[in-house]
């Protein structure tokens, strides 16, 4: 009687210490955050010069991490076709790392305003709204 009340007592001041160890750990972030991160999101503005077409106000720039400094475009316009950019950090400006595509948005002077060229049309915008990042 004696060694099953010592048992007892042994389990239930364990339970609390063991449930503690069996508490499943917070997700860590997926990834660690980058330039990428940062300048995702909805961005709303105007083609401001087209070599092969008229200006047009109202286009939307949905910009989206897709690796590492690396991000998709995809515009409201079928005048922007869809494409991916590495990205760079160059003293406040992020910018596009290689290709033809231009890419710049500067972190300090105007940090939700967004420039881009692509396919000889320009393109600037601000920020509607942030992306979550993908997991």
């Amino acid at each position: 009687m004696l060694r099953t009340l010592v048992f007892a007592t042994s389990l239930a001041l364990l339970l609390p210490a063991g449930a503690a160890l069996a508490e499943t750990p917070k997700a860590a972030p997926a990834h660690k955050p980058d330039l990428a991160d940062r300048v995702a999101g909805t961005y709303k503005g105007d083609i401001i010069s087209d070599a092969r077409g008229s200006s047009k106000s109202g286009v939307t720039i949905t910009v989206t991490r897709t690796g590492p400094n690396k991000v998709e475009i995809k515009s409201s316009h079928a005048r922007f076709p869809t494409v991916t950019i590495p990205l760079e950090k160059a003293m406040d400006a992020i910018l596009a790392a290689s290709g033809p595509s231009v890419f710049l948005l500067d972190t300090v002077r105007s940090p939700d305003k967004l420039d881009l060229t692509i396919d000889d049309a320009s393109w600037s915008g601000n920020r509607v709204a942030a992306t979550p990042a993908k997991k």
